[in-house]
């Protein structure tokens, strides 16, 4: 018996050491899981995108907000004239909190009965969360010091924006709707070029008129018709069955969504060239949805990462529709809210597909 067993166990061995690819795979993404996992995964968010509307213009006010941002919590990234085009740049996605300073600010904070508008994008649950609470500690710390005794309050009128009531389900269902996209449209077509290799069906292929773009779009397109139907299945459930509610337009959602699944289902296609086999195929698929999570800002948002990984997060179809769906499905924004992402996500379709379609033809010579 125990012959039986160690000739199997070499026979499986030989086979893991000759496939130097997905042993390499094996090896790597545990390593590369944990890197993401140790610097993507933390509710202490810092660097939180902010626009501002100083209308007191005075050194209060700018001390003010000078405390916010060498906090190294918030950072400014513009500036507006009034509420109006603060909810503008949050409905955009410009800026994660916009705050407005009254014009009598000086007076009011040296009374000890200022107040602050701060509108939060509250479709973003752990920026919500986090920004509620560090820039109310910072502005009665500001306060404080500026008066020197306790009791000196700096009172802000907080407004969550599109989740006032904080509901965890509302924060995550547009992000549940892509990420599910994603993991659907890679499964489908990841296994579609290998699969034909590895049956060895793949050389009745090379042998009619298709070209290699011809072949990676017949291989997509029925595809992207289940994965259109799937989508549809999962927005009316997440509607009807668990009460989230769709604040924008619902045919330029599944436009735009069929659009993030032809780019998935692209990629599935391109990983599934560059695949010796079905089990590199199934490693790779899985690497890039755990990747793309943590990279495109499902859970975490994407400005709290560092540089490198924050642009790395870009090569993934997911990182441009994440801000899509949250705009349309929450914030009920039009496509000139985030016109930016639909064309980065364009742009990347066709890089995705032009690459598979090179890369299967080099596979053959």
């Amino acid at each position: 018996m125990w012959q039986r067993i160690w000739a199997m166990t070499q026979k499986d061995l030989i086979q893991i050491l000759r496939d130097r690819p997905t042993l390499v795979i094996l090896m790597l993404a545990p390593i590369l899981q944990l890197t993401l996992y140790s610097v993507a995964i933390h509710t202490d968010v810092k660097h939180i995108p902010i626009v501002v509307a100083d209308q007191s213009l005075t050194n209060e006010s700018r001390n003010y907000l000078s405390a916010l941002v060498h906090s190294d919590y918030f950072d400014i990234v513009g500036s507006a004239s009034g509420q109006k085009e603060l909810t503008s740049a949050v409905d955009s996605g410009k800026a994660s909190l916009g705050i407005l300073i009254p014009p009598d600010f000086n007076r009011t904070l040296k009374n000890g009965n200022a107040e602050v508008l701060v509108l939060v994008d509250g479709s973003d649950s752990f920026t919500t969360k986090s920004a509620y609470s560090t820039i109310n500690s910072i502005s009665q710390a500001y306060a404080i010091s500026l008066n020197r005794q306790v009791g000196a309050p700096l009172n802000l009128d907080v407004r969550i924006l599109y989740n006032p009531d904080l509901k965890e389900l509302w924060f995550l269902m547009p992000s549940m709707i892509a990420m599910l996209m994603q993991m659907l449209t890679l499964s489908l077509t990841a296994l579609s070029i290998v699969r034909e290799r590895e049956v060895g069906t793949i050389e009745a292929l090379l042998v009619t008129p298709l070209r290699p773009v011809e072949l990676m779009l017949g291989k997509t397109i029925p595809n992207l018709l289940v994965a259109t139907v799937c989508m549809i299945i999962i927005l009316t459930v997440g509607v009807f069955v668990f009460g989230v509610p769709f604040m924008g337009n619902p045919w330029l959602f599944i436009g735009l969504c069929i659009l993030f699944a032809f780019s998935g289902l692209a990629l599935g296609t391109a990983i599934s060239v560059i695949s010796q086999t079905q089990m590199q195929a199934q490693l790779l698929a899985t690497l890039f949805n755990l990747s793309g999570m943590f990279l495109a800002g499902f859970l975490f948002p994407a400005y709290a990462l560092p540089p490198f990984l924050r642009t790395l997060g870009y090569i993934f179809p997911l990182k441009y529709f994440i801000p899509i769906a949250r705009g349309i499905y929450s914030k009920g924004v039009g496509l000139s809210g985030f016109w930016v992402e639909v064309t980065g996500l364009s742009l990347l379709l066709v890089f995705i597909i032009a690459a598979a379609s090179r890369l299967f033809h080099q596979s053959l010579e």
